[in-house]
């Protein structure tokens, strides 16, 4: 089998943090959504893997360069347009030939033990077989709806007036009969080639196309408040462990990784938190559910549920920042007049004076 990940979307959702910066490589337990893809295809044991890439090719590359870190092969397939994740298989149709492959969408991040259901679909003559989960409000999603054998009888793309509530999540297996499908659709009314209908088309041939409904949490990270929460439920997997430096006057408690180089000095750790490497936490307090980046600043300031990227620094703050995510070489830092409460979705490179 072959891996295939999409990650050409311009994250419009994650704007300004996506104006510089790739939706796929803004991270979540300090590792970037992307990276926890690729090392769930590995780690069902397959080794050559195409990213389709977009506006943001150029930092993808950068970041993830020839795989090699991973034991894996990366080949990149450019996508001139996002024209629809159907149309992203079909540029892709030279790099997969006609082996099976699995398909991700490389700014979800799911919860464990999928390598076991890739590898049983390398190995059955399914034609295809789709990752569903249950959602609260499936309007905003390609929606399944089973027959009474628990088979998909009928798929529908963001139904005002959904008839399920079994969400794709964005993880697919596919034979080479997709090609066949892709080839056949026509671009929906929003101009692009739609998954939803290539699946419909192979159903409709009369091909074996089969649900798995995932048990574990699933989150679409393309909001801050997705992005958070899918932070907080990777933190609650990780376990503690401490390579850098804390001084006999600060505090960990519960779940507390510290990264190699990070210092923490006269503060205060309170878990599930992740502190980056080469980071300095400093007379401050690092709530529930954060992650600090590397090469950060802490300073007499507080953070809680929050996500911090690298080379960026707060200090000073006279009130606790929650709820928030900060992006690149941001400073934060107290100006003269104190409001409440801080929440903040700040993009990289910006200098915010609080008053």
């Amino acid at each position: 089998m072959k891996g295939l990940v999409l990650s050409g979307g311009k994250g419009t959702r994650l704007r300004p943090i996506t104006y510089t910066s790739a939706k796929q490589l803004v991270p979540v337990g300090n590792k970037p959504v992307l990276f926890r893809v690729i090392e769930a295809i590995r780690d069902a044991g397959i080794g050559d893997i195409g990213i389709v890439i977009g506006d943001t090719g150029d930092e993808i590359r950068a970041a993830v360069g020839n795989g090699r870190r991973w034991g894996v092969q990366i080949t990149y397939i450019e996508q001139d347009a996002p024209l629809g994740l159907a149309h992203a298989v079909k540029i892709s149709h030279d790099f997969i030939g006609d082996d099976r492959f699995v398909m991700f969408l490389g700014d979800n991040c799911i919860q464990g033990g999928i390598s076991p259901l890739i590898q049983q679909f390398g190995h059955s003559d399914f034609n295809a077989q789709v990752v569903l989960k249950q959602v609260a409000d499936p309007r905003s999603f390609g929606v399944a709806e089973l027959d009474e054998n628990g088979r998909i009888e009928r798929l529908v793309e963001k139904p005002r007036d959904p008839q399920s509530d079994l969400a794709l999540v964005g993880v697919y297996m596919f034979d080479h009969h997709i090609f066949e499908a892709v080839h056949s659709i026509t671009p929906s009314l929003r101009g692009e080639l739609e998954i939803t209908d290539a699946i419909q088309w192979l159903i409709t041939s009369g091909y074996q196309v089969f649900p798995y409904i995932h048990d574990g949490w699933w989150i679409d990270t393309g909001k801050k408040d997705d992005m958070l929460e899918a932070n907080r439920l990777v933190l609650e997997e990780m376990q503690p462990v401490v390579h850098g430096y804390v001084d006999r006057d600060s505090n960990l408690i519960g779940k507390v990784i510290v990264e190699a180089g990070a210092e923490i000095i006269n503060s205060t750790i309170r878990g599930p938190a992740i502190i980056g490497e080469q980071t300095r936490i400093l007379n401050a307090y690092v709530g529930p559910f954060t992650s600090i980046y590397h090469h950060c600043l802490i300073e007499d300031s507080e953070v809680e549920h929050s996500i911090v990227l690298e080379h960026s620094t707060i200090r000073g703050m006279p009130a606790r920042i929650e709820d928030s995510l900060i992006g690149r070489n941001v400073t934060v830092t107290r100006s003269p007049l104190k409001p409440k409460a801080y929440r903040l979705l700040i993009g990289d490179n910006s200098t915010v004076g609080v008053l």
